[in-house]
């Protein structure tokens, strides 16, 4: 009943969702283009896919290792990587130009699921995370196609919501194939709200697979000379709307201690860049964009904005220090490993919940500081600069926790590849 409910309600609301997304379009044409593949009209495909679905940006990066470890055990491997957002379809692309198909994930009303997976015809659906979704999964499984959930992390607040409709998400976890939980207390979860036992498994989080290339490296050592090799940089990665004042704040604040500090601020989504860099100027701080910039940053440049999609990795190589955004506000955090396989002390405000368990492993290795107010970020950041030695240690630290856990993605791909 509630499933029936549920596809109700959404027919009811998919006019004024898209409208909501023509709107957007207005601003971000992006958002607005191939909006017919969100009501399942997309290109047939010409043989069976193995449909990698990550909601959006974040867990389209959490996917690449996965998607490059497929392609590696099978070069010709039909691969279809789906998303829900922009920044997210476009990420992928560029992670993978045309060794894989792209395409915007169906609403999730029972028309436009039925007909997306009518002409791509999966032979499995990898579900990245925690993307629960009601017709998405029923289709999928009314057609004995296998289903796997991966990375899979459930925090408390999601498991409590959850508890609320059991007839709903019980035959949702019971359809799916095979969960490879993150942590004992993500699998916990799933037990609790109805998965079943043998189903579940715990391999670890696939982002400790993080992979930097000698030309990453390479990318991220030209920059920091054209940044400044002398000069402190720190970086505010993934930063939303409510925590871009408060950082530059800080940074104010490091200014009267470090007067040559550069912040390198990359706000989570790229319809925001103007704003950031408006709201950096009406603060008082020079600013120079990435892509703008061309040659060294001039010395009086105080704020450097990440506007280009697809560099944070590199951005994190160019810089001393990294406070990872989505955590100043209760937005629940973003993944942190990125600057921690940097080997840089990892910077995070309090709302982490997102994340808890890799926050967590990296707060008893002695790799994160949490600073739960623009004051404390600013002293945070003061100190380390001030104790490069500290710094390094911070940093080796937070590597010394990624390299201790990896060898997920191999389980995870092995435990595909068996059961497709």
């Amino acid at each position: 009943m509630l499933h029936f409910l549920y596809s109700l309600f959404f027919r009811l609301a998919l006019p004024f969702v898209l409208l909501r997304l023509w709107w957007l379009g207005r601003r971000n044409p992006e958002a607005w283009k191939r909006w017919q593949e969100r009501l399942g009209y997309v290109a047939s495909s010409p043989e069976p896919v193995i449909w990698v679905h990550a909601v959006s940006v974040g867990e389209t990066i959490a996917a690449a290792p996965l998607v490059k470890a497929l392609l590696r055990r099978n070069p010709e491997a039909p691969i279809l990587m789906t998303a829900m957002t922009p920044t997210g379809s476009a990420r992928a692309k560029a992670m993978f130009g045309d060794r894989v198909r792209y395409a915007y994930s169906p609403y999730d009303t029972p028309g436009a699921v039925r007909r997306f997976a009518e002409r791509v015809r999966p032979m499995a659906l990898v579900i990245m995370e925690t993307e629960l979704w009601p017709n998405m999964i029923a289709n999928t499984f009314r057609h004995d196609v296998p289903i796997f959930l991966i990375n899979a992390r459930l925090s408390e607040r999601s498991a409590r919501g959850y508890e609320r409709v059991p007839s709903l998400v019980r035959p949702l976890l019971r359809s799916i194939c095979w969960i490879a939980a993150q942590a004992e207390e993500d699998a916990g979860r799933f037990l609790r709200i109805g998965a079943k036992p043998e189903s579940v498994s715990v391999t670890g989080s696939i982002k400790f697979d993080v992979d930097i290339s000698a030309q990453l490296r390479t990318e991220a050592s030209m920059l920091r000379k054209q940044l400044g090799e002398l000069r402190p940089v720190w970086i505010a990665a993934s930063t939303h709307d409510g925590e871009d004042r408060q950082i530059i704040e800080a940074h104010k604040t490091v200014l009267r201690t470090f007067p040559s500090a550069l912040l390198v601020i990359v706000p989570r989504h790229p319809e925001r860049f103007d704003n950031v860099a408006e709201l950096t100027e009406s603060m008082g701080l020079k600013l120079s964009r990435r892509s703008g910039a061309k040659g060294p940053v001039p010395d009086d440049v105080q704020v450097y904005l990440g506007d280009t999609m697809g560099e944070l990795l590199m951005l994190y190589g160019a810089s001393d220090i990294a406070f990872v955004g989505g955590s100043l506000i209760e937005r629940g955090g973003h993944n942190p490993l990125e600057p921690a396989a940097w080997g840089m002390p990892v910077l995070s405000g309090p709302h982490i919940f997102n994340f808890e368990t890799i926050y967590n492993r990296l707060d008893v290795g002695h790799g994160l500081y949490c600073t739960p107010s623009p004051d404390a970020l600013a002293d945070c950041v003061m100190a380390l600069m001030a104790d490069p030695d500290s710094a390094k240690r911070a940093g080796d630290n937070a590597l010394a926790v990624v390299n201790a856990n990896r060898g997920a993605l191999e389980k995870v791909v092995d435990g595909i590849v068996e059961r497709v």
